[in-house]
C-alpha cells in the first residue's frame, strides 16, 4: 500500500511536468507544422494516465511497472525536446554524462513494457526459463554506463534526430573500447531483449497450461498488433495511416489491461472490486481517448490548416464523436453490470407475471423467464424444496439452454414449456444460485447457468437476491394453495374412507349376529319351547338343562368374541400393553412385545389406547397377509409428550420409505385413525430385511383434530 503512494507521489509529478514541458514548447512556443505532439498527446498520454490509474487501486508489482514505462516514455520525449531546442549544449563536457538521462528514459520504458506483457497479468511466470528470461529484460537499463565506458563518441538515443558520431565522449575507458560493438547491438539496439520478452509472451499465450493461455491471449494479441504496427512505422514513417496504427496499438494496451482486470484479476485487483475499477478506468481511458480522437486532426493536420479550419473540424469531430463516447461507456457499463434499463424493466415487470399466474409450475416458469431475460443468464431453473426441506432433483420453472451435455432445452423446458422431463437436462452445474427463502424456511432455489456474455457481477447477484425476496412470497402463496386444494381432496376421500369404514363395520356386525349369534339364540329358543313341553308331560331330563345351559354359555362367548372385535374388555379393564400382549397367543407367527415399565403403569385416554390398540391389530393383520415374515415385534415407549408405537417384521419389506399421503389399504386406515389425533405416520424398511411402522401419538393434553386437519396430517 505504501509502496504505491511513494511512485504516485514520485512518477505523478515527473510525467506531468515532461508531459506539460513538452506541450508548452512543441504547442504554444515554437507552434510550427511540425510540432511532433502527436507522439506523446496520442501514444503516451493515454498510457501514462491509465498508469498513473493503476497506481491508485493496486500495489503490485506490474501495476508499478505501467506507470513506470509510461512516465519514462514522457521524459524520454521532454528529453529529446530539449535537446533539439538546445544544441548548443552538445558541446559542453558534461554532455556525455546528460545524455545517459535520454538513454536510461528509453530504455527504462522499453524494460517495463517487456516484463509487464511476459508477466502479464499478475507479474508471475511458470517456468524456470521465463523467470530467468524476465531477469535480463533489465539489461536494455545499462545503456547508458555501458556506451558512456565503451564508445568514443556521445550514443544518442534514435529518437533524438541527429547522431552522436561527432560529438567526443571524455569518460570512455580506453581498455573497454573493444566492447563498443558488442554494446551496440544488444544493449542499444535492444532487440534481443524485446525478442526474448516476447518469446515469453508467446509461449505462455500458446503453449501454456488452459488457464494460463486463457488469461494472456488478449494482450498477446495486443502486443502482436502493435509489433507489427512499429515494425511497419521504422520502415515506413511518414505514412500517416500506420502513425494513425501505431498510435492505436498504444491505446488498445490499457484496453486490454482492463480486459485482464476484469476476466482474470490482473494486477492482483480483488473479483469484488473489479467491475467497480474497470467501470472508473473505463470511463477514464474513453475520455482520454476522445480528447486524444477530437485533437487528432488539428495535431496532424497543423501544416495544412489554418487556425479557423482546424477549430471548425475539431469542433464538428468532438460533436459527432460524442455520441460514439456516450455508446462506449454504456457499452462497458453494460458489459460489466449487465443491463441496467433491462434490469429495472424485469423487476417492474416481475409482479404483473407473477400475478398472472396460478399454477406452481405456471408462476415458477414465468419467474425463470424473468430472470433469465433480465441477467442475461443461458439458462435458469427452479428446484422446489421438498418435506425435509432438500431441494427436489427436478425442477419445475426452466427456461434456456440446461442441457449439461450439449443437447438443447428449449426456453420452457424439455419436451414443451416449463417440463421437466429429458435424461440429463438437468446435469449441468449453476454458476450462480439464490435460495427462494420465506422466514427461516427455504422454499426452494434460482439457479442460473454462466451468462451469455461475461461474467455475473455483484450488482446482478444483488438483483438476483431481490428477484428471489419478491418471488418468494409468491411461490409461498401458491404453494399455499396447491396444499389447500391437495387437503380438501384428501379430506374428502378421508371421509369417504371413514363413511365406507363404518358402513363396512355395521354390515360385518349385521352379517355376524345373522349368520353366527342369531341363529343360535333361535335354536336356543326353540330348544326352549321343546323343553318346556317335554317338561309338561314329564319327559325332561336334566342333561337336556346342561345340554341347554352349554349352548347358552357357547352363545355368551361368542358375544364376548364380537364385543372383543369392537372393544375389546381387556383394552378397559387392564390397559393397552395387556390388550396387546392378549393376542400374542393366538397370532399366527412368532410375536415380542416390549414395552417399559412407565407404559405399563401408565393409562392413557380412550381415545389414544383405542387409536393405539387398532393400529397394532391393522399393522400384524397386514403383516401376517402380506410380508411372509417370521418374526414380528411390536414396541411401545413414552418419549417427549408422545406414544411411540413401532411394529416391525422381517418379512419382503415394502421397499423405500412410504410416504403417509400416499398410503393405501389398511395403511390408509391406519393413517386415518393417527391422523385423527393429530399423530404422524412412517414406513420405512427395516434392517437387514422386512419393514417398520412407526407411529407416534400424542399424549398430553393434545385434543382430537378436526376433519380438516385430520387431511392435513394426511
Amino acid at each position: 500500500m505504501q509502496r504505491r503512494w511513494v511512485c504516485l507521489a514520485t512518477l505523478g509529478p515527473i510525467g506531468v511536468a515532461a508531459l506539460g514541458y513538452v506541450v508548452v514548447v512543441l504547442g504554444f512556443l515554437e507552434a510550427d507544422a511540425d510540432h511532433a505532439l502527436a507522439w506523446p498527446l496520442l501514444g503516451v498520454l493515454p498510457l501514462f494516465v491509465f498508469g498513473m490509474w493503476l497506481l491508485t487501486v493496486s500495489s503490485s508489482r506490474i501495476a508499478v511497472l505501467v506507470a513506470l514505462a509510461a512516465t519514462a516514455m514522457l521524459v524520454g520525449s521532454a528529453y529529446e525536446t530539449f535537446i533539439q531546442r538546445n544544441m548548443q549544449i552538445v558541446v559542453e563536457p558534461w554532455f556525455p554524462l546528460f545524455n545517459v538521462l535520454g538513454l536510461t528514459a528509453d530504455a527504462t520504458a522499453t524494460s517495463a513494457f517487456l516484463i509487464v506483457f511476459a508477466t502479464f497479468p499478475d507479474g508471475v511466470v511458470e517456468r524456470r526459463w521465463q523467470r530467468v528470461a524476465v531477469a535480463t529484460l533489465w539489461v536494455p537499463m545499462l545503456v547508458g554506463p555501458l556506451t558512456l565506458l565503451t564508445t568514443p563518441h556521445v550514443v544518442m538515443s534514435p529518437y533524438a534526430g541527429f547522431s552522436g558520431e561527432g560529438i567526443p565522449n571524455p569518460y570512455v575507458v580506453p581498455w573497454l573500447e573493444w566492447a563498443a560493438p558488442a554494446v551496440h547491438l544488444l544493449v542499444y539496439q535492444a532487440w534481443p531483449a524485446v525478442a526474448l520478452g516476447l518469446a515469453v509472451l508467446a509461449s505462455r499465450a500458446l503453449f501454456g497450461e488452459p488457464e494460463v493461455r486463457a488469461r494472456t491471449r488478449v494482450m498477446a494479441l495486443t502486443v502482436a498488433g502493435a509489433v507489427v504496427a512499429f515494425a511497419l512505422w521504422t520502415f515506413l514513417p511518414d505514412v500517416g495511416i500506420i502513425a494513425l496504427f501505431v498510435y492505436a496499438s498504444l491505446i488498445a494496451v490499457p484496453i486490454a489491461a482492463i480486459h485482464g482486470i476484469l476476466r482474470s484479476g490482473a494486477f492482483e485487483i480483488a473479483p469484488g472490486d473489479r467491475g467497480r475499477l474497470v467501470a472508473r478506468s473505463s470511463n477514464l481511458l474513453i475520455t482520454v481517448v476522445y480528447a486524444a480522437a477530437v485533437a487528432t486532426p488539428a495535431i496532424l493536420l497543423s501544416g495544412q490548416l489554418r487556425v479557423v479550419p482546424a477549430v471548425l473540424i475539431t469542433t464538428i469531430l468532438a460533436v459527432c464523436l460524442l455520441p460514439l463516447r456516450t455508446w462506449m461507456q454504456r457499452w462497458i457499463l453494460r458489459a460489466v453490470f449487465g443491463d441496467r434499463d433491462r434490469q429495472l424493466t424485469m423487476l417492474s415487470e416481475l409482479g404483473a407475471r407473477l400475478e398472472q399466474a396460478v399454477e406452481p409450475r405456471d408462476l415458477l416458469t414465468r419467474l425463470a423467464e424473468a430472470v433469465r431475460e433480465g441477467l442475461g443468464a443461458s439458462w435458469v431453473r427452479i428446484r422446489l424444496a421438498t418435506a425435509d426441506g432438500a431441494l427436489a432433483a427436478a425442477p419445475v420453472g426452466v427456461a434456456g439452454d440446461v442441457d449439461a451435455s450439449g443437447g438443447s432445452v428449449t426456453a420452457g423446458g424439455p419436451g414443451g414449456s416449463g417440463g421437466s422431463g429429458g435424461s440429463g437436462a438437468f446435469a449441468a452445474e449453476p454458476a450462480e444460485s439464490c435460495d427462494l427463502m420465506r422466514g427461516d424456511e427455504r422454499l426452494g432455489r434460482i439457479e442460473l447457468g454462466p451468462r451469455r456474455r461475461g461474467e455475473y457481477s455483484d450488482a446482478e447477484r444483488a438483483l438476483l437476491r431481490t428477484v428471489a425476496g419478491q418471488a418468494a412470497a409468491s411461490v409461498a402463496n401458491v404453494r399455499l394453495t396447491e396444499q389447500l386444494a391437495e387437503q380438501l381432496d384428501e379430506l374428502t376421500a378421508s371421509r369417504e374412507r371413514l363413511v365406507a369404514a363404518q358402513d363396512d363395520e355395521r354390515r360385518r356386525l349385521e352379517r355376524d349376529l345373522h349368520d353366527g349369534i342369531q341363529q343360535d339364540v333361535v335354536a336356543q329358543i326353540a330348544a326352549l319351547r321343546l323343553a318346556r313341553n317335554r317338561l309338561q308331560r314329564g319327559e325332561l331330563t336334566p342333561d337336556e338343562l346342561a345340554e341347554l345351559q352349554d349352548q347358552a354359555r357357547e352363545t355368551l362367548t361368542d358375544l364376548r368374541e364380537l364385543a372383543r372385535g369392537i372393544h375389546p374388555p381387556v383394552l378397559s379393564d387392564n390397559g393397552l400393553v395387556a390388550a396387546v400382549e392378549s393376542g400374542v397367543a393366538r397370532y399366527p407367527i412368532p410375536l415380542t412385545v416390549e414395552a417399559d415399565e412407565g407404559v405399563r403403569a401408565e393409562r392413557f385416554s380412550d381415545e389414544v389406547e383405542t387409536t393405539a390398540y387398532y393400529v397394532v391389530r391393522e399393522a400384524l393383520a397386514n403383516t401376517a397377509k402380506h410380508a411372509n415374515a417370521s418374526h414380528a415385534s411390536v414396541g411401545l415407549a413414552r418419549d417427549d409428550g408422545h406414544l411411540r408405537i413401532a411394529i416391525s417384521d422381517d418379512g419382503c419389506g415394502m421397499g423405500e420409505v412410504v410416504p403417509a399421503s400416499v398410503a393405501s389399504g389398511g395403511l390408509a386406515n391406519i393413517r386415518d385413525r393417527v391422523a385423527a389425533l393429530r399423530g404422524t405416520m412412517r414406513v420405512s424398511p427395516g434392517e437387514p430385511t422386512g419393514t417398520t411402522l412407526l407411529v407416534e401419538l400424542p399424549v398430553d393434553g393434545v385434543a382430537p383434530a378436526t376433519g380438516a386437519e385430520v387431511a392435513a396430517v394426511g
